[in-house]
């Protein structure tokens, strides 16, 4: 007779675990509605200076920007970076995985301490997994490893903060950040499924410092019980990207990063640019988009397509298709590959690059980096690679969207768009 019982209770277990979560996601539902218009336009020359007030930071000049695609252009670089280092290397990343290229950076970063330099290393405890063996080798030659946030039973309620930032520094004189994190699926250049088509950024000048003060926030906040002084601030360059340098943390408003994105959308008077996997838009992003396309503005959106490693999010990132397509909005999904690039460019003068995706996550719970540069001359590069992604996408019909999905494909959009919140 319990054997009955026991079946009639279960529905009420899942009303009630339901129930929960409608209760978590409510609490993860937007607490600012931000609406915001900018009076100066991403061309004007006080633009940076202008955005720099606004999030509580400086405008650098005098930046170079090298951009790098696929791991075939980054990962030399930035292993060219490490064995040149002097004096201290900073490398914080989400991903960082045992494999060819992780029995690289571990060589790398171990031969580096072992010849004398500083190296200090921040791994997030979720999204990074090193063997024992790695770990032991980057301990006996030296370095300092430190895991960020790890995960305790008297810290689940802070398990979904987790750092995405990508941050290797060199001797405080070179720089790189971007999308890519130390894995075999970053190698070679997106040419098939198991290879992602990503971009890296190597920076000098100026912003390197800012990029480096980023870093050592999120080692002090791992454990790391002293950072050094900076080196002190070069002197200003003669030519190269205004740029402003701006990290986030997780808030129950609206983070800095967050209001980047949405003070750059709102000061483009002609194009609007976003290249990014995992797009999920909240209230604040939607109006921005809405009101930029109201004052004529193009926008094209590339992102991911069904190569993707993360399924639930792409649903609810098709959940919102239809209404961006009747607002005039470009879609393309890329095909080869899972594309990872995180990329967003406007009036082709302003570009915004670095870890964040243009999504709920980053904008709102992850630690992020993120670098505005005013300069012609990358936004027009980071244009033409948007051009050859392009060519390897498709582009969707506002006409044909919704006869291109199944039944099933749709109930599962509509189910995952209640999650896009915490995505």
């Amino acid at each position: 007779m319990a054997e009955p019982a026991r079946r009639r209770r279960w529905p009420y277990r899942v009303l009630i675990a339901f129930a929960v979560v409608a209760g978590l996601l409510l609490l993860a539902q937007d607490q600012e509605d931000l609406r915001i218009e900018s009076p100066v336009e991403a061309a004007d020359p006080g633009f940076p200076d202008y955005l720099a007030s606004l999030i509580g930071t400086a405008a650098l000049d005098g930046n170079t920007y090298a951009v790098l695609r696929n791991g075939d252009e980054a990962y030399p670089a930035m292993l060219a970076a490490i064995a040149k280092a002097r004096s201290r290397i900073s490398f914080e990343t989400y991903v960082a995985k045992d494999g060819a290229v992780g029995e690289q950076f571990v060589s790398a970063l171990a031969a580096a301490a072992a010849r004398g330099v500083v190296v200090r290393v921040v791994l997030d405890s979720m999204g990074a997994s090193l063997s024992r063996e790695s770990e032991d080798r980057l301990a006996k030659a030296g370095v300092q490893l430190k895991w960020f946030n790890p995960v305790r039973f008297w810290t689940v309620e802070e398990t979904n903060y987790r750092t995405h930032r990508k941050v290797l520094v060199a001797d405080g004189e070179v720089a790189f950040i971007g999308g890519m994190g130390v894995d075999d699926q970053w190698q070679g250049h997106a040419q098939d499924q198991d290879h992602w088509r990503d971009t890296q950024f190597r920076i000098e000048g100026p912003a390197v410092r800012a990029v480096e003060a980023c870093f050592y926030e999120n080692w002090l906040e791992s454990g790391g019980r002293s950072a050094p002084a900076l080196d002190p601030a070069p002197p200003p360059r003669p030519a190269g990207g205004r740029s402003v340098v701006l990290w986030s943390n997780p808030t129950a408003g609206a983070s800095n990063i967050k209001l980047m994105y949405l003070v750059a959308i709102a000061a483009a008077r002609h194009t609007v640019e976003i290249q990014s996997p995992y797009v999920t838009l909240d209230e604040s992003t939607l109006w921005g988009l809405t009101e930029a396309r109201r004052r004529g503005v193009r926008i094209r959106m590339l992102t991911e397509g069904t190569v993707t490693d993360a399924m639930p999010v792409k649903h609810a990132s098709r959940s919102e298709y239809q209404d961006l397509l009747e607002l005039g909005v470009e879609i393309a999904e890329f095909q080869p590959t899972m594309m990872h690039a995180k990329v967003l460019v406007i009036d082709g003068v302003v570009s915004l690059i670095g870890s964040a995706n243009f999504g709920n996550r980053s904008f709102e719970l992850n630690d992020e980096l993120v670098v505005a540069v005013q300069d012609k001359e990358l936004a027009a590069t980071l244009l033409a690679d948007f051009e050859t992604d392009l060519r390897r996408s498709t582009v969707l019909n506002l006409a044909t969207w919704k006869d291109q999905r199944g039944f099933v494909a749709k109930i599962q959009e509509e189910f995952w768009f209640y999650f896009s919140e915490i995505f």
